[in-house]
């Protein structure tokens, strides 16, 4: 299996500089960045980016992803509801850092995940007491926070299904969590509602089947290299 590290390169989205590899809050591994991009909208016939989001994961996911989808193109992969699914389920570390381009309060931002997130379980019928009192927790964390520009939200998806939230004010990772919510449905929605069908940034999910194709690319040229 190929280093996937050495190969991965740093991204940069509307000025905001995403790491090559990170250790997130809550985790002792090291994840590299498997795409990133832009979240915004179209007003008055011009795009205004909100935010800039970046996906990691470790290093095992090329190898758990690679049985199903190794030979596929970037276009394939990007059209394809069942890798992005594949992603956010899939029995390995993610970490989601949401870094503010424009300001936002901790209200705005958590009202607005936590409508995506029900509207996701509610079409799948799941939406439970557990999932319920989950988003009323992340709601609170949330209330009394204040985002400025160049200041980050953090989220460690841990493959058991426990989600790690932590914030930065000026791009650093910090060693100690804000607090952790142990509900696999949030913590899959949340990457759901960004990756998935209906995600918030189209840019990071293009980033991260083309970024995933080469790496998936790389590693099944190294595999017939070593059985030659």
């Amino acid at each position: 299996m190929v280093k996937a590290a050495v190969m991965v390169s740093k991204m940069e989205v509307e000025g905001i500089v995403f790491l090559p590899s990170v250790t997130p809050p809550g985790s002792a591994k090291s994840l590299i960045l498997a795409g990133a991009g832009e979240r915004g909208l179209e007003i008055e016939g011009k795009f205004i980016a909100f935010t800039a989001i970046g996906v990691y994961f470790e290093e095992e996911a090329i190898r758990s992803l690679s049985h199903k989808w190794k030979g596929m193109s970037a276009d394939e992969l990007t059209g394809s509801l069942e890798f992005y699914r594949d992603v956010v389920t899939g029995p390995f570390e993610k970490f989601t850092r949401v870094t503010m381009i424009l300001p936002l309060t901790g209200e705005q931002y958590s009202e607005k995940v936590v409508e995506n997130c029900v509207a996701h379980w509610k079409s799948a019928g799941i939406f439970t007491e557990a999932e319920d009192t989950a988003v009323a927790e992340f709601k609170r964390i949330f209330k009394a926070e204040k985002f400025p520009h160049g200041s980050s939200i953090l989220f460690t998806h841990s493959a058991s299904g426990s989600l790690t939230i932590g914030f930065s004010k000026d791009g650093s990772l910090p060693e100690v969590a804000v607090a952790v919510i142990e509900n696999k449905a949030l913590s899959e929605a949340l990457l759901e509602s960004i990756i998935g069908e209906h995600g918030v940034s189209p840019a990071a999910k293009q980033s991260l089947a083309f970024r995933v194709s080469e790496l998936l690319k790389a590693s099944d040229v190294e595999d017939k290299m070593t059985l030659e």
